[in-house]
């Protein structure tokens, strides 16, 4: 069922309300909705598991172990390959609600400065401030 236009700007509204005030929960949103299986992926594994089980009965016909295991190692490898999802560079939202392809891992902490335990004694610090 199609939306109306002033459905579809309510829902574009709360979209970008979202977006602007909580930016790493739309990210994660955008993540879950980008992870489906690709039809090529599907493709090439399904190949693979049944190249994997001809390979199989084959062997099983010629009484050759080593072609068998081999056969079932494609097979159970085409089978993975089919199920899992790629590993595409995700768009990163930014605090203004924009998308930008992700370049790496990006770190929230600071910079690290000192020893691990002065570290570990400003993080205490700030927490007990931050409590009381």
């Amino acid at each position: 069922m199609a939306l109306s236009e002033h459905e579809e700007a309510l829902l574009q509204q709360m979209e970008e309300a979202l977006y602007a005030e909580d930016p790493r929960f739309a990210s994660r949103i955008e993540k879950t909705k980008s992870r489906g299986l690709g039809r090529g992926r599907v493709v090439v594994g399904v190949v693979a598991g049944v190249a994997g089980l001809a390979l199989v009965v084959f062997s099983a016909m010629s009484s050759n172990i080593w072609l068998g295991a081999g056969g079932f190692a494609i097979m159970v490898a085409g089978i993975v390959y089919a199920i899992t999802p790629s590993k595409t560079k995700l768009a990163a939202v930014a605090a203004d609600g924009t998308t930008k392809p992700r370049q790496g891992k990006v770190k929230a902490s600071a910079p690290k400065q000192g020893t691990f335990m002065e570290r570990l004694e400003e993080r205490w610090e700030k927490r007990r401030r931050d409590q009381w």
